[in-house]
């Protein structure tokens, strides 16, 4: 893509003017329409469950006159006027929106989870191998400040924390509520969609702090999920008062321990051990909380409100990392800070739009964009994990 002329002809998929959650609205459409954005992306074609929805849809958003509607995933393919493909649809959606444009060697950025299931997973991946197209997957939070701040803090010389010891993390969320859902999530109750709290939830969580210490070693790990609340209220969209209940066949609790791949900066027996419940906390309780223990040291992370990191330093309740020198017993307060280019942006826009410039701007997988085969790794730790 790199050899390609600036900016990029761009479609969209999933860019709704009536659904439930609007991730394509409130999380790519900013970064695309600003000054940056507009400079690397033309937003050219919109797919939708078909051609009127996609045209409502371009009329709600005031997107050019000339923007091409598509109800039909193939058609989007054989446009020779695309050169990028941004998939934000439900994922039980992902494999037939995206598979055509895969397998028409376009480049395609496709939201986390990859596909709902397994099959699917290795079809798109075997299909990008045999058309040469590139593939960045949903997963651009390893790069928002605070997870890169704690990463640099590990890998440099300067805190000189020695080797990685331990990792544990306490994380709860994922919805709103522990019980209740509303109409458009429905499908969090159904393990077989393959969006979950534990897909998408945990599967945000868990690979941005196996970004920043290390993967683990599949073998070693041992996980309990448990179904604590299984009977889920459902929550109408105009009304806002409960309309029905439904069984959930998805865990709402997951704990796992598990064995690190041993690094220059990691001890060769390091454990990492994960716990995850949905829904609020006890009172007073964090989110999201890191602790990572080292030789001469130890990280935390406190993230009191936000069980993902798509928050901001000037929030009432902030994001911390502070580090614990046992050598001193001192304890600082480390800063961090969006770039003022994200800054500018809605804060769900920031971590997508400057992957997208990266993955944009051509760059290696790994510089700034995660690439289809890693998150395919990932997606069967995640598996793994569901079904423990």
């Amino acid at each position: 893509m790199s050899t390609k002329l600036y900016p990029l002809r761009t479609a969209l998929i999933g860019l709704s003017s009536s659904g439930a959650t609007s991730w394509a609205a409130a999380a790519h459409l900013p970064g695309l329409l600003s000054e940056a954005g507009r400079s690397k992306f033309a937003i050219k074609a919109l797919l939708n469950s078909s051609v009127d929805a996609a045209n409502s849809a371009i009329e709600k958003y005031k997107l050019p006159a000339d923007t091409k509607a598509y109800g039909s995933p193939e058609d989007l393919a054989a446009d020779p006027d695309i050169d990028l493909v941004i998939c934000n649809t439900r994922v039980d959606k992902h494999y037939e929106v995206i598979i055509p444009s895969i397998r028409a060697g376009k480049d395609v950025f496709v939201e986390w989870p990859i596909a709902g299931k397994k099959e699917h997973i290795e079809e798109i991946v075997e299909a990008a191998k045999q058309s040469g197209s590139r593939v960045a997957v949903g997963l651009q939070r390893r790069w928002n400040p605070v997870v890169s701040k704690v990463r640099a803090l590990i890998n440099g010389d300067d805190v000189k924390l020695g080797k990685l010891l331990s990792a544990d993390a306490r994380v709860f969320g994922a919805t709103n509520d522990r019980e209740i859902l509303p109409i458009g999530l429905e499908y969090f109750t159904h393990k077989e969609v393959g969006g979950n709290v534990i897909s998408i939830g945990v599967g945000h969580s868990l690979d941005v702090l196996l970004s920043v210490i290390g993967d683990v070693q599949p073998s070693t790990v041992q996980a309990k999920t448990q179904i604590q609340r299984p009977d889920i209220r459902i929550r109408g969209s105009s009304t806002n008062k409960i309309i029905k209940t439904v069984k959930s066949d998805v865990p709402d609790l997951l704990s796992f321990n598990a064995q690190l791949q041993p690094s220059p900066h990691i001890a060769d027996d390091a454990t990492l051990a994960f716990f995850f419940r949905r829904g609020q906390p006890f009172p007073g309780t964090s989110s999201l909380t890191w602790t990572i223990n080292f030789q001469n040291g130890e990280i935390r992370v406190d993230s009191p409100s936000k069980s993902f990191f798509d928050a901001d330093p000037s929030d009432d309740k902030p994001i911390t990392i502070q580090v614990h020198r046992f050598e001193d017993d001192s304890v600082e307060k480390v800063e961090w800070s969006w770039s003022s280019e994200q800054a500018a942006l809605p804060v769900p826009a920031r971590a997508v739009s400057a992957t997208l410039h990266a993955f944009a701007d051509g760059r290696d997988a790994g510089d700034g964009w995660v690439s289809l085969e890693d998150a395919a790794k990932r997606a069967a730790l995640i598996e793994k994990l569901l079904n423990a």
